[in-house]
């Protein structure tokens, strides 16, 4: 059994490790990783510091932030939702332009695959066609994709010719 003293209590660790902890779990936005190490006891300037240093040693990265998220995310959502994930997370609108130059590519292929997993045959009616169109929409997909991806399946009988 371990001594008494020799496990630190959860509140105990450094600033440093905490955020090491938090980047051995997954990658990290510099602005999410500042959200979450800032608190009531914790200096804002010693967090800026701190962040300067992860990252010149390439352990903080909002380039490799966002290339993670969007191929993470890439298989089960659409630009526009993964846009508005990078934003919210704070990547700057230039890095998140690269990170979603392979998915807006592929934005069709991605979300035909999306559509045939969850539907997999055309719509029926018109309410089943809104709840198609509505799904793929909360999937961060562009509406003209939506549109193309609903007419093709209604042109192909099986779903399968798109």
């Amino acid at each position: 059994m371990a001594a008494e003293g020799s496990r630190q209590p959860p509140g105990s660790l450094s600033l440093r490790g905490r955020a090491l902890r938090f980047l051995a779990r997954r990658e990290h936005s510099r602005a999410e990783l500042r959200r979450k190490l800032l608190t009531e006891e914790v200096d804002e300037a010693a967090v800026n510091i701190l962040l300067d240093d992860l990252e010149s040693k390439k352990l903080l990265s909002d380039r490799r932030f966002a290339e993670v998220l969007a191929q993470s995310k890439g298989a089960r959502y659409g630009v526009a939702s993964v846009s508005r994930t990078l934003a919210k997370q704070g990547v700057s609108p230039e890095l998140a332009a690269a990170a979603l130059a392979p998915l807006s590519a592929t934005e069709r292929e991605r979300a035909l695959a999306i559509w045939r997993r969850r539907f997999g045959a055309p719509p029926t009616d018109l309410k089943a066609r809104a709840r198609q169109h509505r799904f793929m929409l909360g999937r961060g997909f562009e509406p003209a994709t939506v549109s193309w991806i609903i007419k093709q399946a209604e042109q192909s009988p099986g779903g399968d010719d798109c």
